[in-house]
C-alpha cells in the first residue's frame, strides 16, 4: 500500500463571505502546489451551499501534509478564514482502498 493520503477540507463561511473566502482559497493554491509532497490541490465550490468550498488534495504522505500544515502560506489561510467561518476547517485524511 502506497504512503500517499487523500484530504478533503470543508470550509463553512458565514452568510455573505464567499466572495472574500474564495479569495482567501486562491491566493494559497500556488505556494501549496509547489511543495515537494503536493500531487493535487483543489478548491471548489459548493453550488448547493453559496458560502462552502471543498479542497480536494492528494499528498505523497502524511508527512507531506504535516508539513504543509507549517509552511507561512498555510497558516495565513487559516488567519484569513478564521473570521469568515462559522467552525474551524472540517478536514478528513483518507487512504484509498483501490489505486485510480
Amino acid at each position: 500500500m502506497s504512503s500517499e493520503i487523500r484530504v478533503v477540507a470543508i470550509v463553512q463561511g458565514k452568510p455573505g463571505t464567499a466572495d472574500a473566502i474564495e479569495q482567501v482559497l486562491l491566493r494559497c493554491v500556488a505556494p501549496s502546489r509547489a511543495e515537494t509532497g503536493c500531487l493535487l490541490y483543489t478548491p471548489h465550490r459548493d453550488l448547493n451551499r453559496a458560502d462552502q468550498f471543498v479542497f480536494f488534495e492528494r499528498w505523497a504522505s502524511r508527512a507531506a501534509l504535516a508539513q504543509h500544515e507549517r509552511t507561512e502560506h498555510f497558516k495565513q489561510l487559516v488567519r484569513e478564514l478564521t473570521p469568515l467561518v462559522v467552525k474551524p476547517l472540517d478536514v478528513t485524511i483518507l487512504e484509498a482502498l483501490l489505486d485510480d
